[in-house]
């Protein structure tokens, strides 16, 4: 294959070297001008590191950009799916260890009013916030039955060679899973002694974070770009309690 590769490009170079010159020649032939040739030649090569210049750092960098923002937007697609198969349903759970909820909840009231602005700031506040879980205050076997049932599904994410463009939505993945291997590694979740409990309420504490300021991104999002779609989020918004899914 490399060596096709190769051969390919050789013959591409003869074909255009032969038709520069084969053009020279009809030019010298109608005009018997060679130093006119020369004249435009040294102008050519000249303006060459112009021509560089234009496509390296302009034409190459709007390339770029361009296949970002389609790589980009697939990787949207990829973490709508997360928050309608596990996302979603998985912030519930862990908000019932949340021990500030309905301070997280009014914060996270999502509507259309909302500027960019304000998902952004949103977000940076959630990151500074004191965030508080609790593992006693619900069942954790929940959890882990939950992302046992998921981990398929999870695996099939990781496996997306978009998924290592999003560099947070990486992370909060890997804050998923490792909460899920704290809990399936431990043979019995009952009875756990009190240091353990706070240890993995600390890694409840990563994951619930990192869902909730990438959901808060996916939100924004679906706000700019598909308005029907942000419309059905705002109606299953996992941190309000009197979101409904039937339009009222």
């Amino acid at each position: 294959m490399h060596t096709k590769s190769v051969r390919w490009q050789l013959t591409l170079a003869i074909v255009l070297l032969a038709t520069s010159t084969f053009i020279y020649l009809i030019h010298f032939a109608i005009f018997r001008d060679s130093r006119q040739i020369f004249l435009y030649l040294i102008q050519d090569i000249a303006f060459l590191p112009v021509q560089v210049l234009l496509v390296t750092l302009i034409i190459e960098r709007l390339l770029t950009y361009m296949e970002r923002r389609s790589i980009m937007n697939k990787m949207n697609m990829v973490i709508g799916a997360f928050f309608s198969e596990v996302g979603r349903d998985l912030l519930r759970q862990l908000a019932q260890f949340h021990t500030a909820l309905p301070g997280m909840s009014q914060l996270l009231r999502v509507d259309a009013k909302w500027p960019d602005s304000e998902f952004i700031a949103t977000a940076t506040r959630i990151s500074t916030m004191e965030c508080k879980m609790d593992s006693n205050m619900a069942s954790i076997a929940e959890i882990r039955d939950f992302l046992i049932a998921r981990r398929t599904f999870l695996v099939a994410l990781l496996e997306n060679s978009n998924v290592l463009e999003h560099e947070t939505f990486t992370d909060m993945l890997w804050a998923v899973f490792h909460l899920a291997d704290e809990l399936c590694h431990r043979e019995r979740l009952e009875g756990l002694p009190q240091s353990d409990l706070e240890h993995l309420s600390g890694d409840m504490k990563r994951a619930y974070t990192a869902l909730t300021k990438e959901w808060l991104m996916y939100m924004m999002h679906l706000k700019n770009d598909y308005p029907y779609l942000f419309s059905l989020a705002v109606r299953t918004n996992p941190f309000d309690k009197t979101a409904s899914v039937e339009v009222k």
